[in-house]
């Protein structure tokens, strides 16, 4: 075992099986091993790659999506901007570059937040956006801003590394998947008293199904649409998931872009799992929010604008228009992260279809 392993094991040996949820909590925010501790796990030499590293002009999109959204709400005053768990900043800085050719009088009236737990990860984002001529702070949560204004949020595979429960349809009944120790070694197993089948889905599930919640991020989300609802603004959210459950088991653990065991090395990977988008959109809708979509990534990236925008930077940059064409090409394939990343956008009652969501 590794020294987080052999933490999580004695913690169980002392007070008993640990739910999927406070295991992810231990893999990822553990302050001396966790994965989001002393990392950055994300790029060529991380664990995996997300779309604003792919290309430029993903982080560009969700700019110009921010400065429409803006002009059609009548261009309300000292906009705030904010992005949850920013990754290496890429996104951001390529967001407030297309916002501030777009409309030059957005920026020097706005300010940013940053959402972001990670000491390595805001390590990397202050470095990125050491030039971004923007009034940028950091807080740890979400809640942590004091909200006087309207907001526009965007989050990009924020709700997928999320804490989520397991459960398992038996022939008794569900029963929570629990991290347990079994001869020396951390083991999946099944909590011995069934819970009561109250879960979203439970009266077709068949028996062996596998029904994943994820509590926090109903939290945060109702808490974004309360937020937007009070003040103005809206949310355009993308991530990898489904639009209702999907019975089976999404956890993943991922290490140098390759699958790798989630119990033989805590914190030595990432971990996520898949997005309830219905469960996400209940949630905005009790926070008060209009809700639209979800969508494919693909097909709103191109609503957007995307091809144009990737062909213009492809003739300003014929050696490397290939690459940038790629780039693009991966986004929105619906073979590739076209279909699977799905995108919702949340904003005040009775405000302008969101770009993109008409």
């Amino acid at each position: 075992m590794n020294p987080l392993a052999e933490r999580i094991a004695a913690a169980i040996e002392r007070e008993g099986p640990i739910s999927i949820a406070q295991f992810m909590t231990m893999c990822l925010y553990d302050a001396e091993h966790g994965a989001y501790a002393a990392r950055a796990p994300i790029g060529a030499n991380g664990d995996y790659i997300t779309a604003p590293e792919v290309s430029q002009t993903f982080g560009e999109m969700c700019g110009l999506w921010i400065v429409q959204t803006w002009h059609n709400q009548g261009r309300p005053q000292n906009p705030l901007i904010v992005e949850l768990g920013p990754g290496r900043g890429t996104l951001m800085k390529d967001a407030l570059r297309a916002i501030r050719a777009a409309a030059p009088k957005f920026l020097p009236q706005a300010e940013v937040k940053l959402v972001e737990i990670s000491p390595a990860f805001k390590e990397m984002q202050t470095k990125t956006l050491a030039e971004a001529s923007a009034n940028i702070a950091w807080v740890s949560r979400f809640d942590d801003i004091v909200v006087d204004r309207p907001v526009y949020l965007i989050a990009n595979e924020f709700f997928d590394c999320l804490p989520i429960r397991q459960y398992v349809k038996t022939a008794t009944g569900w029963c929570e998947k629990v991290v347990a120790v079994e001869n020396g070694a951390l083991a999946l197993a099944l909590a011995k008293l069934p819970l009561p089948p109250a879960l979203p889905g439970a009266d077709v599930a068949p028996e062996g199904a596998v029904l994943e919640t994820c509590s926090a991020a109903e939290a945060v989300i109702e808490d974004i649409a309360r937020t937007v609802v009070g003040n103005g603004g809206a949310a355009l959210l993308f991530d990898y998931g489904y639009d209702a459950p999907s019975f089976k088991d999404s956890l993943q653990a991922v290490a140098r872009h390759k699958h790798a065991d989630a119990l033989s090395a805590p914190g030595a990977s990432d971990l996520s799992a898949h997005v309830d988008f219905a469960a996400l959109a209940r949630a905005a809708e009790k926070g008060g929010a209009a809700v639209f979509g979800p969508r494919g990534q693909g097909d709103l990236l191109v609503d957007l604008g995307i091809e144009v925008r990737v062909q213009k930077l492809a003739f300003a940059n014929p050696n490397q228009a290939k690459s940038i064409v790629a780039g693009v090409r991966r986004l929105i394939d619906p073979k590739e992260m076209g279909d699977l990343f799905r995108a919702i956008a949340l904003v005040p009652p009775g405000s302008p279809n969101p770009p993109g969501f008409d």
